[in-house]
């Protein structure tokens, strides 16, 4: 019932603002009706509740918020390597945050820039990097616990899936891009490991990888990510472009953006959950997925006091880089 006075609410705001515009009751019901039946035809469902709820609340001990661990836990070892989720796991996480990307015979890997230069001793994009390129790298050579976890390579994705399946983690899949790619990989994937089905969730900051996930194995456990200003602005809130026109301009995106997000872009996806940048979370906000039937994670809490904050009054899982000590959030 709640959903659907919140659909009333969409149609209703949508038939406003286009008679406003129009001046037109005859178009304004055109468009308004239109919306309804494109929604109506190719959103996609949200997998069961049940299934949803087992996903993402696997929490370790007796507490229902599960803490996940950001590209594997990057501050506790380095991100997204093998040695991040066997960390993890020690350390107490529920499940582990692990980005998707390919190499350039086609691999997929985990890694989160589009190039190595960042994490690695090598400089170069992926793009240009085989697997037997991407195997001479040390994956822990820019991490400040380098010396524990020297010569560290970086995984494939059989290779990280295969021991969280053992470590009995969940899994965040975070698709850095590739929508077409991506799907088939995962889709392959979810066929040989099926207990991913109950133990994982594909997530993405572009709606077109969930939307190609979701045609690709409607089974498959989805989520949005979000963060409100994501395409003018930076992490840290500086601004992404030098060109102040570029930047008015992309800051009228992220506007629409945002509205897509929450008002028709997760039920054309038919999404479980809303991974959305701390800041940004409240109880109203919580409640306002909850009447949806999504589920909120936050990411990224790195500070004693705000996991405090989200495990006994928001009661929402959330994405963290460190399960042993404060740490600055890797954005």
């Amino acid at each position: 019932m709640l959903q659907l006075g919140g659909e009333l609410v969409l149609y209703s705001a949508v038939f406003v603002v286009v008679l406003l515009g129009t001046r037109s009751p005859l178009w304004t019901t055109a468009i308004t009706a239109s919306l309804y039946l494109f929604l109506a035809m190719f959103c996609f469902p949200q997998v069961t509740a049940s299934r949803a709820h087992q996903v993402l609340h696997r929490a370790r001990g007796s507490g229902q918020v599960s803490l996940v661990a950001h590209r594997g836990g990057a501050h506790d070892a380095p991100e997204n390597t093998v040695a991040a989720i066997r960390e993890a796991s020690k350390n107490g996480a529920a499940g582990v945050e692990l980005d998707l990307e390919f190499s350039a015979d086609g691999v997929p890997i985990l890694m989160h820039d589009d190039t190595v230069d960042r994490t690695t001793n090598g400089s170069g994009a992926l793009s240009q990097m085989t697997l037997v390129d991407l195997g001479k790298l040390d994956a822990a050579a820019k991490h400040r616990l380098r010396d524990k976890f020297a010569g560290e390579k970086i995984p494939t994705l059989e290779e990280a899936v295969e021991e969280c399946i053992r470590l009995q983690l969940t899994i965040y899949f975070d698709v850095k891009g590739h929508p077409d790619q991506a799907a088939a990989a995962l889709k392959e994937l979810f066929q040989k490991h099926p207990v991913l089905y109950n133990s994982s969730i594909v997530c993405s900051f572009e709606p077109k990888v969930i939307y190609r996930m979701r045609q690709s194995d409607p089974e498959v456990v989805t989520a949005l990510t979000h963060r409100p200003w994501f395409l003018s602005r930076l992490g840290d809130g500086a601004p992404r472009f030098s060109s102040q026109w570029k930047h008015q301009w992309m800051t009228v995106m992220d506007i629409a953006l945002d509205w897509a997000h929450h008002h028709i872009l997760w039920k054309l996806c038919g999404i479980s959950a809303f991974l959305i940048q701390k800041n940004f979370v409240s109880v109203d906000y919580v409640q306002y997925w909850a009447q949806r039937g999504v589920e909120v994670v936050a990411w990224t809490v790195n500070t004693n006091v705000e996991k405090e904050y989200y495990q006994e009054v928001l009661k929402v899982n959330y994405i963290t880089d460190s399960l042993v000590e404060d740490c600055d959030p890797h954005y």
